[in-house]
This record gives C-alpha cells, structure tokens and sequence, in this order.
C-alpha cells in the first residue's frame, strides 16, 4: 500500500522552511538563493494563480507596467541626483554637464524625463481599467482610494521634477502651474508662498522641489505600492471576468505563480524596458535656454498634464475652473466605491453590453461636444459683457457652470429613460463623458492654443522669436 502511495511533492513554503530543493533534497547557497528570490515573489503573488486572470487583454500589465517605471526611474535618479546640484544657477550648468560629460547621461536623462511622463498615462490608464471592471468594489475599496492616492503622489512627482533643469520652459511651466494654487480661497497666497519658498519661483522654490522630489513623494509612492500589491493578494487577487466565473468546473484551473506568471511578467518588463530605452536613444528630453525671469514666453502653458485645467481657466472664473471643479472630481472618485456596491458585475468590462454601448455613445457625444463649446464660450458667449453689474464669480462663474452642467443632466435621464440604464451604467456613462471632455480641453490646450492663449490650427500657429 505504502508502494503504491506517491509521496506527496513539498510545497514551496516547506522546501523554504526545511530548505529543500524542488525534488526534496537539501538545497546548496544557489538553491538558498532561489528559495529567497521565490518567498520575494510570493509575497505579492499566491503560490498558485488562475489561469483566467493571466489573460493580457484583462488586466493588460498596466500595474505591473507602472512597478516597471517606478523602478526605472529610482535607479536613473539616483544617477542623476549624484550629478546635481539644486541650486541656481548651477542647476541648469549640472543638466549640461550630464548631457556633455557623464558617461550615457544624455540617455540616462532621457530615460527618466519620457519613464516620469509614461507613468502618468499608465497611472491613469490602470485607474481607467479598475473602474470599468468594478474592481474598486467591497472588499478592494481601500485599494481604490490608495490607488488614487499615488497616482496624486505621481503627478506631483512629475510636476516638481518639473522645474529642476531651470530652463525657460520648465521655470514658466511652473510658474503658470503654482498660480492655480493662489486660487484657493483664504489660504491660497499664504499656501503660494510656503510652496515657492517666496512670492515668485526662485532659488528657494528649486531646492524645496528638489526635496519634495528625491525625499517624501517617492518614499510615499514606494511605501504605498508595496502595500496596494500586497492588498490585491489579500482582497483575494485580481477580480476575473465573469465569464471565468460560470464555467461547469467550479474549481477553475490554476498553476503554480513560478514559473508560468513570474516568465509572462519577466518577458513583459523586458520587452517594455528595451522599448523605452529605444526611444530615449532616439528621442531627447526637452530642454530650452536657461531660466530668465525677466523673459516670459508667448504663451506660456503648464505642464502637460495640468493643460486641460488651464484650459478651464480659460472658460471659468479661476474660483470655479482651478478650485470647486477640480475638487469635485476628485471627491467623486474618491467616494465612487461607496455608492457603487452593485457585485454582480465585478470583472466585467463596462459592466455590460448596454454598458459598452452607453461608454460609446458618451465618448461620441463629448467628441463633438467639447469642441463645440470651447468654440462657442471663444467666438459668442460673453457672460461678463452681457452681465457687466454682477460679480464676475456668478457671471463667469456659476452661470457657465449651470451651462455646463444643466446639459449633462439632461443626458443622464435621457439614458435612464431611453435605455433604461441602471445607477451603475448610468455612472459610467457621465464618467466616460466627463473624462473624455477633459481630454479634449487637455488636447486644446497643448495643441490648439497660441500667443495670447488664443485658439489656433497647429499648421497656422504663428512663430514667436523671443
């Protein structure tokens, strides 16, 4: 009996306990070794996976794509910081120096300029992704919002790393963007002011940048990521289609994490890694003439990713378009998993096929929507002319605002209405409108936008010689 009773194969927690090899015997300082590497991957990884959730086209790697950048990016740094000095007007000399000097600097550079602005579409994408699986739903909703956290954390690593070449386009850039914090209402100049280390950017904003950047936003990034994939194991992985749900076995198949994951994930990060160093070695980071306070470009724009805000800048009183509008977005996305608690559609894209239609139609509609109004608020409405007595916060403010806002609502009960779309469908059809609108103003405001902010083709931007 005992003959015909295979001795059961070890797991890996007893061969890391006993230190045995895969085949029971004791391991050498190389099997040691592996053993280590392996109780690394387990800590974020179950010992055995679903088959369903290894699919690309779920999950895409964004997650694992963003760990990636993160990675590229704390080994580039601390490259660069050794050949740094955060200091006017040193700053701008040291970026020479790396790009001249310092042996694959340029590259280097290069590598962590387009890593830092790849991260923010990824971040943003992966969110995406999240949300239109209903993965932020019980009991993942702590993972939603410190998910949201980093990728806030993400955006202001980029935007202090921003101004630290102290070129014209980086000390301007930030300028325009620090104003929008002047804004807030009681506290904004003080807050202005701590932030810029002084009323204006200066030698002061540089060094608080250059700490903010090297010291608490990748400390709080890294902390925060090994907690959010630790909690994706502890929520009980990643949530599966619910097509992986119903099939007749009701133990879907699974495999062990190492090897099967660990080689898609290691060919996945190579494949992106050699991608991006291809386009570093072709593609350099921008960098213009040295920072002059006295010699303010024609226009003078934000960071890229802070462009669809000042565009709303444009169309609102700066109360409303750089405060309340950005601050209900965010509240909205942050309390999303605690009204949406519906668990029968988790794991499936766009919670349905009257879903997916509904996300389509919304993208349509903002496509030609938004344009429709930048053009209209630019050429015809003029609510503080028409309304010279009132305050311009309600005439340039509040009323465009119901403009806006008055229409959006009407769609969502038409939806209701006509589709008969429920509260979940209906939320995904104002995010994908809304979201979509702010892409639009984003892709205005950098593309569209010339002296004076004035609306321009591309091909007919006028050139400006400072």
């Amino acid at each position: 009996m005992d003959e015909q009773t295979p001795k059961p194969e070890p797991s890996i927690f007893e061969r890391m306990r006993n230190r045995l090899t895969p085949d029971g015997v004791p391991a050498d300082e190389r099997g040691r070794m592996r053993m280590v590497m392996e109780s690394l991957v387990l800590h974020i990884h179950p010992a055995k996976t679903d088959v369903n959730s290894m699919k690309w086209t779920y999950t895409w790697g964004l997650g694992g794509l963003s760990a990636l950048l993160m990675t590229i990016l704390g080994l580039t740094g601390i490259i660069l910081i050794n050949n740094y000095t955060p200091a006017a007007p040193q700053a701008y000399l040291d970026i020479l120096e790396i790009n001249s000097n310092v042996w694959f600097g340029e590259l280097i550079r290069n590598l962590h300029h387009w890593s830092a602005n790849l991260l923010i579409v990824v971040a943003v994408l992966h969110l995406i992704r999240v949300f239109v699986t209903g993965a932020y739903r019980p009991p993942r909703e702590l993972n939603w919002l410190i998910g949201v956290v980093m990728l806030l954390l993400v955006v202001g690593a980029n935007f202090t790393g921003y101004l630290l070449p102290w070129d014209q386009l980086a000390y301007w850039a930030i300028t325009v963007g620090t104003s929008i914090i002047s804004y807030i209402p009681l506290i904004g100049q003080w807050l202005m002011q701590l932030v810029l280390g002084g009323p204006e950017v200066g030698a002061n904003t540089l060094l608080n940048f250059y700490s903010m950047h090297i010291s608490f936003i990748p400390l709080a990034i890294f902390g925060l990521m090994s907690y959010h994939f630790w909690r994706v194991r502890k929520d009980g992985g990643l949530t599966l289609p619910k097509s992986s749900k119903q099939l007749d076995d009701p133990k879907p198949e699974r495999v062990t994490t190492i090897p099967h994951l660990v080689n898609r994930e290691f060919i996945f990060a190579l494949g992106w890694s050699a991608a991006i160093l291809l386009f570093a070695m072709f593609v350099p980071a921008p960098l213009e003439g040295i920072a002059n306070p006295a010699l303010s470009p024609n226009p003078a724009k934000a960071p890229w990713y802070f462009m669809g805000l000042q565009e709303l800048l444009l169309h609102f009183h700066p109360l409303i378009g750089a405060i309340v509008i950005p601050s209900l977005a965010i509240i909205a996305i942050f309390t999303i998993p605690f009204f949406d608690l519906n668990l029968k559609s988790v794991g499936v894209y766009f919670r349905s096929q009257r879903g997916r239609y509904l996300t389509a139609l919304a993208i349509g509609i903002s496509l030609i929507a938004t344009p429709v109004w930048v053009l209209l608020d630019e050429y015809v409405l003029n609510w503080t002319l028409w309304l010279p007595t009132w305050n311009t916060l309600i005439s340039n403010g509040l009323i465009p605002l119901a403009v806006i806002l008055l229409p959006v609502i009407f769609l969502d009960d038409w939806i209701a209405k006509k589709f008969q779309a429920d509260t979940e469908e209906r939320a995904l059809f104002n995010a994908a409108f809304l979201f979509t609108a702010f892409i639009v103003l984003t892709l205005i405001g950098i593309y569209f936008r010339g002296p004076g902010m004035s609306l321009y083709l591309p091909w007919n931007m006028p050139v400006v010689v400072h």
